[in-house]
């Protein structure tokens, strides 16, 4: 999905819960690199932490990738709330 965000990745303080729901158009050349760490629309993750020189550290899965500032620009994403998380069995 290609959308204009409203809600950037930037913008998420650390140890928040997000969803991706797309992705921003104008960063669109990151999209396969994205989709290829497993940042596929519906996919949940934890912001760790911003590290300086503007990256971003989130955990996917049990396992922590850190994002350059384009590539986390490129997310749009949605803050998820307890009641609202996805519980896989």
């Amino acid at each position: 999905m290609i959308t204009n965000c409203n809600t950037y990745l930037r913008d998420m303080p650390e140890e928040t819960r997000v969803r991706v729901v797309g992705y921003e158009q104008a960063y669109l050349g990151y999209k396969g690199r994205l989709l290829s760490m497993g940042l596929t629309p519906g996919t949940e993750f934890t912001v760790i932490r911003h590290i300086p020189f503007n990256m971003v550290e989130i955990e996917v899965q049990g396992l922590k990738l850190s994002l350059r500032k384009q590539e986390a620009d490129a997310l749009c994403v949605e803050e998820v709330d307890d009641d609202q998380r996805n519980f896989r069995f």
